[in-house]
């Protein structure tokens, strides 16, 4: 008689870096899903993990799977349309972190010590999930970015990023236009044999719909 089968494994309970009556902060791995994709393979996600603690929680923005770092999660459906609504209207300011391939610095015009990265963005339908810059026929995408420091013997630069818009895969995409595509990157880059994207998001600002308490998230950059 053949043994029965074992249980599957129990997922790791996600970091909490915020939690009140309202909302919840997670801070997401690299390599897992922000929400189920199709098939049984694809069910373990932030949005499943955080429902078996907190039921009422809904998602409100992803990240990709291969980005790591803060996730806010609504509790409630009234939640979730006031903190969608507070994205849509760029009241909340995301700052990520990430390491990209060469030298970058920047552009002698750039202001207050950012350049902007600003190409429109379509989803490359033949190649999806892949997007691409298309100056025909794609949305307004911008993106704020500053050089932190640059790595001479692996010839990395780690830069502080800052979506202005919202569009699929839009530093990925922005960054490889400039010629420096973010290590890891196995859809956009080059082979490189790094163990991960080196994308993080790493900081959330936004003012609490309820309480009005401006709250300042933070994640650690793993890499």
């Amino acid at each position: 008689m053949s043994a029965p089968p074992a249980p599957p494994p129990v997922a790791a309970p996600l970091p909490v870096l915020h939690e009140d009556a309202h909302l919840i902060a997670l801070d997401k791995p690299a390599g897992l899903l922000a929400v189920p994709g199709r098939g049984a393979d694809k069910s373990d996600c932030l949005s499943a993990r955080a429902q078996c603690r907190w039921p009422d929680a809904l998602v409100v923005h992803r990240l990709d799977q291969a980005t790591s770092g803060l996730m806010l999660l609504a509790r409630g459906a009234a939640m979730q349309r006031a903190l969608s609504q507070a994205f849509a209207q760029r009241q909340v300011s995301k700052r990520y972190e990430a390491l990209v391939h060469g030298q970058l610095a920047l552009p002698a015009d750039a202001t207050d010590d950012w350049g902007l990265i600003d190409l429109p963005l379509i989803i490359d339908w033949p190649r999806r999930p892949r997007s691409k810059v298309d100056h025909a026929a794609g949305k307004p995408s911008r993106t704020r970015w500053r050089p932190l420091a640059f790595d001479a013997s692996g010839q990395q630069t780690r830069l502080a990023l800052e979506p202005v818009t919202g569009r699929s895969h839009q530093l990925r995409v922005h960054l490889l236009a400039l010629g420096h595509p973010i290590v890891g990157d196995t859809l956009y880059g080059p082979p490189d044999g790094a163990p991960r994207l080196m994308l993080h998001a790493g900081a959330l600002q936004l003012t609490h719909p309820v309480t009005g308490q401006r709250l300042e998230l933070v994640s650690a950059v793993p890499f």
